[in-house]
């Protein structure tokens, strides 16, 4: 197959780094690792295997050309890009796969590919970027992948048997939306609270910042799972996502909860995306992993305070104005429960 891969930061340079190394014609599209990567290739750091691959380099969507599958690992704070990255890269047969965290993804993609060649791929990984082409990779690595608003395809098949053929576990979801709401049971607490927990567990319950507030270091997992009142909220928040899931007719178990802290456990302290963005600085992925969740959840009748109050917690974090915090109704619950 011939592969794009839109994002090469740790999730996009793995993926496509071992679809590389399985025979496959990988292009990446960089910026400032180009001239890295082009001549060293990309380096994965791994308990498991390390290894160094040479993918194919260009600046530009048009240097690739039009591909068979198209690989999307950008920050979903950068999807105002797509309507120029994605054009010159699909043709009638190709599949764009989108492998970004949250909900709406999909949507957008197909706005610009069109719906019938979206995919939406869940990764359950510990990776982070140690340097310009070397990525680190801590634990785990298996993809869910479906379509978007549709069943299972003869492709999704072949692309799963692609990721399998490159050493990667991945399976097909029946129901994409299902997998993208399993996967916000970790997401939301671990990436929400690993960034809140700067202001304390009282802001967070309370979704305000007090003036005074004085900021700590963001929570690594096994810090959210060894102090009792933080993975005590961990726990709560799962339950009010795998209840929201639930209340849009998602069969999400309640199971789930347990299932992804023993999970999470064998990460030791790994620091989620969202700690690493915050930390430098970047923009935060609110709007598809917290804000779009809790609307959703809301429209379905569930209320959840916890998610409301970290909600308004990482807004104010972020830096949001405040008109926009009214707008979408993300102030702080009243009291909390």
């Amino acid at each position: 197959m011939k592969i794009a891969v839109l994002g090469c930061g740790a999730l996009g340079s793995f993926y496509g780094a071992n679809l590389c190394r399985a025979g496959h014609e990988v292009h990446f599209l960089l910026r400032s690792d180009y001239e890295v990567v082009r001549q060293r290739g990309v380096w994965i750091e791994s308990a498991q295997e390390s290894f160094r691959v040479h993918p194919l380099c260009a600046r530009a969507p048009q240097e690739i050309g039009v591909a068979d599958l198209v690989l999307i690992g950008l920050k979903t704070t950068a999807n105002g890009a797509l309507p120029q990255l994605l054009p010159p890269l699909t043709g009638s047969h190709t599949a764009v796969l989108t492998l970004q965290n949250g909900l709406g993804n999909e949507a957008a993609v197909a706005a610009i590919a069109g719906a019938e060649k979206t995919m939406g791929g869940v990764c359950f990984v510990c990776l982070n970027r140690i340097a310009p082409g070397k990525i680190l990779h801590l634990a785990h690595g298996a993809v869910v992948l479906g379509e978007w608003g549709r069943p299972p395809q003869a492709r999704t098949h072949q692309i799963s048997q692609a990721f399998a053929g490159a050493g990667v576990s991945c399976k097909v979801a029946e129901n994409l939306q299902q997998a993208r709401w399993e996967k916000l049971v970790w997401n939301i607490p671990f990436n929400g609270l690993g960034v809140a927990g700067v202001v304390g567990l009282e802001a967070v319950l309370q979704g305000r910042i007090a003036p005074e507030a004085r900021r700590q270091g963001c929570l690594t997992t096994d810090l959210l799972l060894s102090r009792p009142a933080w993975e005590r909220l961990v726990r709560e928040l799962m339950m009010e996502t795998i209840a929201a899931a639930r209340a849009q007719g998602l069969d999400v178990p309640e199971s789930a909860a347990d299932r992804q802290i023993k999970r999470t456990r064998e990460m030791g302290d790994y620091k989620a995306s969202t700690l690493i963005d915050f930390e430098n600085g970047r923009e935060l992925e609110l709007e598809g992993l917290f804000l779009e969740p809790l609307r959703r959840a809301r429209r379905a009748g569930v209320a959840c305070p916890r998610l409301a109050a970290l909600c308004a917690v990482l807004v104010q974090l972020a830096g949001e104005k405040s008109s926009m915090v009214g707008d979408e109704g993300f102030e702080p619950p009243t009291n909390s429960v």
